[in-house]
């Protein structure tokens, strides 16, 4: 985080100079997740571009690490912006599987759960990792637990032939 020297007199103070919120970033998430009210429910252009067969989820993918982008430029913590990597390949990958992925797309807005982590992480002046931390052992042990579950698939299947 950059430190700016200030002259007071002979005295020299440093003052951490903080980045403030980015009302692009702001705008970018709000258009990709809730620009389109229907009802209760809002979504935005991501599960639109979704729908396209093939390289919707990428180009939404892409458009969604501008967020990532300005994140690092603006200084938050490494383990933050692995998170919001994190949703975007969360978002991209499941986002990708036919029918199924376009529904959870509508449903998973990873460009505001991004904007959030950017936020948090400028506000609470780089303290809550384990926060962080806590999502990748969640997300490493589900991970873990739909392999296991497809490996004792694969055992019970092969033993039955």
């Amino acid at each position: 985080m950059p430190v700016r020297v200030q002259r007071s007199g002979d005295v020299y103070r440093a003052e951490e100079r903080l980045p403030r919120a980015d009302p692009w970033i702001r705008h970018l998430a709000y258009l990709m997740d809730g620009v389109i009210p229907i009802g209760p429910w809002s979504f935005g252009l991501d599960p639109l571009l979704g729908l396209v067969p093939g390289i919707g989820d990428l180009i939404g993918a892409i458009i969604s690490m501008l967020i990532v982008v300005r994140a690092v430029q603006a200084g938050v913590p490494r383990i933050a912006v692995a998170r919001m990597m994190a949703n975007i390949a969360i978002d991209t990958l499941v986002g990708s599987i036919p029918i199924l992925g376009d529904a959870f797309d509508f449903a998973y807005k990873s460009n505001l759960k991004n904007l959030r982590i950017y936020e948090d992480s400028l506000y609470a002046a780089h303290s809550d990792t384990a926060r962080h931390w806590g999502f990748f052992l969640v997300l490493f042990a589900g991970i873990a637990g739909v392999i296991a579950a497809v490996v004792y698939g694969v055992v019970v299947l092969v033993r039955a032939l």
